[in-house]
């Protein structure tokens, strides 16, 4: 029945398709080995401070999202290793206005999903406005409109917990660089709905001198016990802790489950434990950021008297991370699938691996579908445009493996001069394959900026006249740091060609060394723009997206 369901929601004129399920495997990251094995990471992506829970014999994984809309995205899994995103909690960014525009770096921080009753909950943070909770009763949607449960600056990474006296409990942290605190967890009762805080909170833990910079807090009971799991130590190295007491205020006792010992795997953070109808016990993390952003890893997760161990034992007590491990028993095996890449709009929907760099408007982009293209309308550049860092209305999804070719065919129909479109990768630096509508017809340029979230101007490094409006154009990315000793210095490596029949493709333009955004990994997609304003914009056909090696 699930495969046959689908939802759709309006932003707008708008339309984004909630697909409940849609199976896809990677040309170029698939972590099921196919041989009852799995390798980490199980998502290559940056899906953030992951969270999980389990709803009879599905698992449903959230993760931050930042500014990227539409936000809260939510996927799916049988066996806790083949994911695919099946829709996002939020296809509008609360408050609406703020986040018209690009608001790098706020936005949705260290979410928390949970069921309970019939009802799937998610509590999430934006640390410039408080908590905030949306349900549903399907996963895939709709979800519920926002509701702020506490206003206040620096209030950050929630988890409920829904007691067996009936009590609503929430567990917390604050970020320092808002709230001017930072390293204690704080715990809250709810009212009976979990949509308002009903007393001032409790300090439960104090990290500092023990566990600096801890974190990300998520609230069990188990045999008794309450628990948090919590990440401390900070991106570079550190660990995980938990915390058990028989009273929800404390006090409680605390023991290390994971640091990354002799593993390669740097810094295990953040993450939830979820367990199997098998009875196994599981645990989804992210480690130490890199260009691609937090990945997310499976550990297998044991308890010995009464505290839980994170992958593999190192022999103390405390686990490390696993490179490879035996698939998660869950009673059957399913088939590979992974989060969602390509794209050839063919479906008159927007895939859900799409975002935006802020809340859309009606007009940026309609599927088109009697002609099996995504249209992107120039929009106007900002009135304090300086680079494209804050330009709103571009469209992108996350990297998806380490080496990974993007191609896009597309054909440009500008209405003006100085009308831009093209195919990018976009962190604090960027660059672009572009085609402009120039004095003298179109041109092709590549281009890059650094430092653009400092506000420097793009540079150009190659251009060439068109004489044609479709053309291929792509991106091959590589990992050089992994894939050879020669030059580390390399690091993520792009490289840019294009093609005028989709055979033959020609370099062009300078390799860019990509970079991080601001908390997110970098991201690769597609933009229209316009320099001046006019009753009907140009436009870019998008026939597809492919994701390959």
């Amino acid at each position: 029945m699930r495969n046959k369901l689908f939802f759709i929601v309006l932003i707008g004129l708008f339309p984004f398709t909630l697909l409940a399920e849609q199976s896809t495997v990677s040309k170029v990251w698939v972590p099921d080995l196919g041989n009852g094995y799995y390798k980490n990471p199980i998502i290559y992506a940056d899906y953030s401070d992951p969270d999980v829970c389990r709803v009879g014999d599905d698992y449903y994984l959230v993760s931050s999202s930042f500014d990227a809309v539409p936000g809260l995205p939510v996927l799916h899994s049988k066996d806790l290793v083949n994911w695919t995103i099946i829709g996002h909690a939020l296809q509008q960014q609360p408050p609406y206005d703020h986040f018209s525009k690009t608001q790098h770096g706020g936005g949705v921080w260290a979410p928390a999903i949970r069921y309970h009753d019939g009802m799937f909950y998610i509590y999430y943070p934006d640390p410039d406005y408080g908590i905030y909770m949306v349900k549903a009763k399907n996963p895939a949607g709709p979800w519920s409109t926002p509701a702020l449960v506490q206003g206040g600056k620096g209030l950050e990474d929630p988890c409920p917990l829904w007691d067996t006296d009936g009590k609503v409990y929430l567990v917390h942290a604050y970020a320092g660089s808002r709230a001017g605190i930072r390293d204690i967890l704080v715990m809250n009762q709810m009212n009976q709905k979990g949509t308002k805080f009903i007393n001032e909170g409790v300090i439960v833990y104090d990290g500092h001198g023990v566990d600096e910079d801890v974190e990300g807090p998520k609230l069990y009971k188990r045999d008794g016990y309450y628990y948090i799991l919590a990440p401390a130590g900070g991106f570079d190295q550190g660990w995980e802790i938990a915390l058990r007491s028989k009273n929800i205020y404390g006090p409680y006792e605390r023991h290390v489950v994971m640091n990354q010992g002799k593993s390669d795997i740097v810094s295990p953070h953040q993450g939830g434990w979820v367990e199997t109808k098998t009875g196994q016990s599981w645990f989804l993390h992210f480690a130490q950021p890199t260009t691609y952003g937090r990945l997310v890893y499976l550990e297998p997760m044991k308890w010995v008297n009464g505290w839980p161990i994170i992958g593999k034992d190192q022999g103390n007590g405390i686990g490390e991370p696993v490179d490879q491990y035996q698939m998660p028993n869950v009673g059957k095996k399913y088939p590979v699938a992974t989060p969602q890449t390509s794209d050839d709009f063919s479906s008159g929907t927007l895939g859900l691996q799409w975002q935006w760099q802020a809340n859309p408007q009606a007009t940026w982009v309609f599927p088109f579908k009697s002609k099996g293209v995504l249209r992107l309308y120039g929009q106007l550049l900002p009135k304090e445009f300086k680079n494209y860092w804050d330009v709103p209305n571009i469209l992108m999804q996350k990297f998806p493996a380490p080496e990974f070719t993007a191609t896009t065919k597309v054909t440009f129909n500008p209405s003006m001069e100085g009308d831009r479109a093209g195919l990018i990768v976009m962190g604090m630096d960027y660059a672009d394959l572009t085609i402009e509508n120039g004095a003298k017809g179109l041109i092709l340029t590549q281009n890059s900026c650094l430092k653009a979230d400092k506000g420097s101007a793009e540079m150009v490094h190659s251009s060439l006249p068109l004489t044609t409006s479709t053309l291929w154009l792509r991106v091959h990315v590589s990992d050089f740091s992994q894939i050879t000793s020669q030059d580390k210095t390399l690091k993520v490596t792009c490289r840019f060609s294009y093609s005028l029949d989709g055979k033959n493709f020609s370099a062009f333009g300078n390799p860019f060394v990509a970079t991080e955004g601001k908390w997110i990994g970098a991201k690769v997609g597609l933009f229209c723009t316009r320099q001046q304003w006019s009753h009907d914009a140009g436009y870019l056909d998008v026939h597809n997206f492919l994701i390959d090696k």
